[in-house]
């Protein structure tokens, strides 16, 4: 019998201000310090500082204001917060991911699947690597948004497995359904834990979302559903039901060894 290990999750469901970092740092700054439950990991949605832009100009460097503003978050709550921003680096722009611990050590990893119907792939240059990070007994794959529609990437194999995913996602209202039924497909594909943030609002474009934000069991029932509201919600999920039921329906297990080509 593995010991219980839990982890508790907290999903911020947000709208985002158009290009200002500023009043989306400080807007999410007095939600976080609202919540009066404790969490181990803190989801922020995708490019949560700026919005879905295609503007260069609106990316930041390394170690700028929004870097330094989840280091000072990550040591006040104590949590690994996670979520991503446009970064310009060495005359390119990513879309990148963060994962920020509370010591201040920071992993990232840039999004691998450019959304190429919003142009991303003409602005961002796509990431190579995949994350996967440790943090209180679990180990976590972080991925944005359009990688929940490519499985090979988001997949769990044997020689390096890991316990939960998650996708950070500025995604659409108007394909929903799309997301609703990735999702679940990836936590039953992956036998894992799977949590999907997505902001709510429209941006500056037009674009409606309406959150559906997300954590999802192995089987891919619903632990945390957010519906379309700001909201910010904890929900803790078990290791020991991940491991037993892995146990005992081993499937991924069998998934097939690949390796993704540059």
């Amino acid at each position: 019998m593995v010991p219980e290990v839990f982890l508790n999750v907290a999903v911020v469901q947000t709208d985002i201000y158009w290009e200002n970092v500023t009043a989306n740092l400080s807007s999410l700054e007095e939600k976080i310090t609202a919540v009066d439950q404790p969490f181990d990991v803190l989801l922020l949605p995708e490019m949560f500082s700026t919005g879905f832009t295609m503007n260069k100009d609106a990316a930041e460097p390394m170690n700028l204001t929004t870097t330094r503003w989840m280091k000072q978050m990550a040591a006040q709550t104590g949590a690994l917060l996670t979520g991503s921003m446009a970064i310009r680096e060495s005359g390119n722009c990513y879309n990148r991911l963060f994962c920020v611990y509370p010591d201040g050590r920071t992993l990232t990893a840039d999004k691998r699947h450019l959304f190429r119907m919003g142009r991303e792939n003409e602005v961002y240059t796509r990431g190579e690597n995949r994350l996967i990070v440790e943090w209180k007994g679990w180990k976590i794959c972080p991925l944005i948004c359009y990688d929940l529609r490519f499985p090979v990437w988001s997949r769990n194999t044997a020689s390096d497995p890991f316990d939960l995913l998650i996708y950070v996602a500025n995604w659409p209202a108007r394909r929903s359904y799309a997301w609703n039924t990735l999702l679940r497909a990836r936590a039953i594909e992956n036998q894992c834990y799977v949590a999907g943030v997505n902001r709510v609002g429209a941006d500056a474009t037009g674009t409606e979302h309406q959150g559906d934000s997300v954590v999802l069991d192995y089987l891919g029932e619903p632990q945390l559903l957010l519906g379309n509201k700001e909201s910010i919600k904890v929900v803790r999920i078990s290791k020991y039901d991940l491991q037993e039921y892995r146990k005992i329906f081993p499937a991924w297990s069998d998934a097939d060894d690949f390796r993704v080509l540059p």
